[in-house]
């Protein structure tokens, strides 16, 4: 999965161009299933250690299992940072995005938190289009509209969204879609898969370690067992978006993370039995439709 420093700048064919957008799409699709089983585990730590703590001590574990991983199949040479400071940069992104999302879930609704940070591909699309000058035509921007319908019609947001205090996780969509972008000029640029990681995560683990002042709270060792396992789901997950980033452009993978709040449904369904609605059923269908309609144009565009 973790990939070297190879740059996807070269021209190549279009059976093959098509066939990277192809896994750059299942890899994002694929991270978000991942994430959404972590996001439960990192929920119910969270209930009891407070969230500053949880980044420090999960980030730690991410960095030596990925440390690991690499010297167990002899691959330290993709640990090698060709430039820091973008790999520093990511990383202050990374750590502000998760902070802000995470103070909005204490200040407003949980679905209207999920419906604004949902924003982020819009963000994306438009800031890899400015910034990295990827062409996007109106049938993207289009799909990329309809799938955040679908996200709206599916959490269902309370008239409390329009209050200030929305500007928290729209700031926290805003950092994150501009993670993406730099992301994919890392990836594109010589950065290895596995370096990104490293390096990005000890940030966000540090910036969790300064909340230490504010007050933690003493772990248990029946705790262990699930750092170990959400650590090992974080660098899963991040490693394949940030390969999905390396191979496909912003525009294309950003919008498919929608399908996060499927897989949230499909868990809650399989574990706790929680059925959903008819506009549950409605928005998950939009959002699949735009993702299909996304994936299609590409392949066609790609193979034209």
């Amino acid at each position: 999965m973790l990939s070297g420093t190879t740059s996807h700048s070269t021209p190549d064919n279009p059976a093959a161009a098509a066939g990277r957008s192809t896994r750059a799409i299942l890899l994002m699709v694929a991270a978000m299933a991942v994430l959404t089983v972590n996001d439960a585990i990192a929920k119910w730590l969270t209930q009891r250690l407070p969230v500053g703590e949880v980044l420090a001590v999960r980030g730690a574990l991410v960095v030596m299992l990925a440390i690991g991983w690499a010297v167990a199949r002899g691959r330290t040479a993709e640990l090698r940072v060709h430039d820091w400071r973008p790999h520093l940069g990511r990383g202050a992104l990374m750590a502000a995005s998760t902070f802000l999302f995470v103070t909005s879930l204490s200040l407003m609704p949980i679905a209207d938190a999920i419906a604004i940070s949902f924003a982020g591909p819009i963000f994306g699309t438009m800031l890899a289009a400015l910034l990295l000058g990827e062409r996007v035509g109106w049938r993207r921007w289009t799909a990329v509209a309809v799938g955040f319908a679908g996200v709206i019609v599916m959490v269902r947001p309370t008239p409390d969204m329009v209050r200030l205090v929305a500007l928290i996780p729209l700031g926290a969509a805003l950092i994150g879609a501009l993670r993406d972008v730099v992301t994919r000029r890392m990836g594109t640029g010589g950065e290895s898969t596995l370096a990104i990681l490293v390096v990005s995560t000890s940030v966000v683990a540090l910036a969790g370690l300064m909340t230490m002042p504010f007050g933690w709270v003493a772990l248990r060792w029946e705790d262990a067992g699930l750092f170990v396992l959400t650590a090992a789901l974080v660098g899963i997950a991040q490693a394949m978006m940030i390969e999905a980033l390396r191979l496909g452009e912003v525009g294309l993978v950003g919008p498919f993370k929608y399908t996060s709040l499927v897989w949230a449904l499909l868990l809650g369904a399989l574990v706790w039995g929680d059925l959903p609605g008819p506009t549950i059923w409605l928005g998950s269908a939009i959002v699949i439709g735009s993702g299909l309609y996304i994936w299609r144009r590409e392949i066609i565009a790609k193979r034209s």
